[in-house]
């Protein structure tokens, strides 16, 4: 069988893009990938990465969900909840036994999950 070498790009689907991209830069640290944003005319993605990690963004009036799992380490873990807090993201921290979660969404409501298994660094760090 052929192997599959990494995720490409992930869609997601927002009303307005250019109020989006704001989002994805000043919250998740993504910027538009210049060469790539000639396809962003008429119904084409606007392309977001940050280091190897790429979204289309797409218009669209239709709700469209998909959840956008990330997998960080414990400190970033730690991190990330300070950053979702000072640009005021409401998120939920889930217990999951064997790994953590932060959920939330973007203004879209397109929901996204930081998640670690770096477990007991975790519990050792924080009263999360």
């Amino acid at each position: 069988m052929p192997k599959l070498q990494s995720f490409d790009h992930i869609h997601i689907y927002v009303k307005n893009r250019q109020q989006a991209v704001k989002w994805y830069q000043a919250v998740l640290g993504f910027s538009v990938v210049e060469s790539l944003a000639f396809w962003a005319v008429d119904k084409g993605p606007l392309v977001v990465a940050h280091e190897d990690l790429h979204l289309a963004l797409f218009e669209s009036e239709l709700q469209k969900r998909t959840t956008v799992a990330f997998g960080v380490d414990a400190a970033n873990f730690l991190l990330w909840q300070q950053h979702l807090t000072t640009h005021e993201v409401t998120f939920v921290v889930s217990d999951h036994d064997i790994s953590w979660s932060l959920y939330f969404s973007d203004p879209d409501g397109n929901p996204f999950e930081i998640t670690t298994f770096d477990y007991e660094n975790v519990v050792n760090n924080t009263s999360a």
